[in-house]
């Protein structure tokens, strides 16, 4: 962040610390204590100090965005679960022109998914999040607006987490207990937010980035085959209200790819309450995938 206080050199060390060494007290630290410095290099005060912290805390959860730091650091949050099944996820709907279409293609396939859903899209689609819940399928959610959890306070973390719960119990009957934060990017108000609420927090291991200007069903397919995995958690979008118009085409051109790529291998795909006991509605018990028996 421009003219945030961090800690000397800007690289996360207390004042005075050497590479591969433990931080040591800076000029005018008090004996025992680690002193923090501006990026002028000059000693800060405790309140100073204090707003230093936080600001390091309340963004080292978004370093779990980074695809290759989650996976071999977080795979729970990755969304790395039963090695013979695949967790299959939709992002930003309900959207009344795509969404039907992935239902169907689903239907027609007999496979479940979660969809991750905005609340602010729900009040206005109601009774389309209703349908992807008649059909079987599990529903999460994606924050209440479509916004970086960094610049969010707690307040306004809590106030978008419970709307976007809300709508969802009141346009399904169902209580949502996943979250996928926007852009993939968790704080630490958001994770208080989050455990406070009972959520379980989800990323993904393979995506097709649809949302890239130019992106083609055959693009697609090609980016997600080449991270796809067992036991991976697969990320599409059912909606373009955050991409270019019509993005969402060639997530549904590459799915039918994905789901005959999965049976190929063997791998099941479904909701993420299937994929392991960590993504289970609380209180219910975890079945798992016939191929994880």
């Amino acid at each position: 962040m421009p003219g945030s206080a961090l800690p000397h050199g800007g690289s996360g060390r207390t004042a005075g610390a050497q590479p591969g060494r433990g931080a040591q007290p800076g000029r005018g630290a008090q004996p025992g204590r680690r002193a923090w410095l501006d990026h002028r290099g000059r000693v800060l005060g405790p309140l100073a100090a204090g707003a230093a912290a936080a600001v390091i805390a309340q963004g080292a959860p978004g370093l779990a965005g980074l695809r290759s730091v989650r996976s071999a650091l977080f795979p729970g949050l990755a969304g790395q679960g039963w090695p013979g099944h695949v967790a299959l996820t939709f992002d930003d709907g309900p959207d009344p022109a795509a969404t039907p279409l992935f239902l169907e293609l689903l239907r027609d396939r007999g496979v479940r998914a979660t969809f991750f859903l905005i609340g602010s899209r729900i009040a206005l689609a109601p009774g389309l999040a209703g349908e992807i819940a008649a059909a079987g399928h599990e529903i999460g959610i994606h924050g209440w607006e479509h916004r970086y959890l960094l610049l969010r306070g707690p307040r306004g973390m809590l106030d978008d987490l419970t709307r976007a719960r809300d709508a969802v119990g009141a346009a399904t009957g169902t209580v949502p207990w996943l979250f996928r934060p926007p852009y993939g990017v968790l704080s630490g108000t958001a994770l208080l937010a989050v455990r406070r609420l009972g959520f379980t927090p989800v990323l993904w291991t393979a995506w097709g980035r649809e949302w890239e200007p130019g992106s083609t069903p055959e693009s697609v397919s090609a980016t997600l085959l080449s991270g796809l995995r067992g036991g991976g958690t697969v990320l599409l979008h059912d909606s373009d209200c955050t991409s270019p118009a019509g993005s969402w085409q060639a997530a549904l051109g590459a799915l039918p790819v994905l789901l005959d790529e999965c049976e190929r291998r063997g791998l099941q795909p479904g909701p993420l309450g299937e994929h392991g006991p960590r993504w289970r509605p609380p209180g219910e018990p975890t079945p798992g995938p016939a191929s994880a028996r």
